[in-house]
């Protein structure tokens, strides 16, 4: 064995820094995307809504949500 003493108190705190990193790589791999990832699909998302909006021939005054409604 070492001659040095071991802090179990760190290697407890080290192994329990391992699980939590592996169930993290789990869930991002199971549920989500990354942060780059994220903020590309929001941009993508924003450029879309601006170019359509861009496009409409007239924005409704009344807060309808357009149509030809008669009052």
């Amino acid at each position: 064995m070492s001659d040095t003493p071991v802090n179990l108190n760190k290697v407890r705190k080290a192994r329990a820094r391992a699980e939590n990193r592996a169930r993290a790589d789990a869930n991002a791999v199971q549920y989500g995307l990354t942060k780059a990832q994220k903020k590309q699909a929001k941009v993508e998302t924003s450029r879309i809504a601006r170019e359509l909006d861009g496009k409409a021939l007239e924005t409704p005054t009344d807060g309808a949500k357009g149509g030809t409604e008669k009052p």
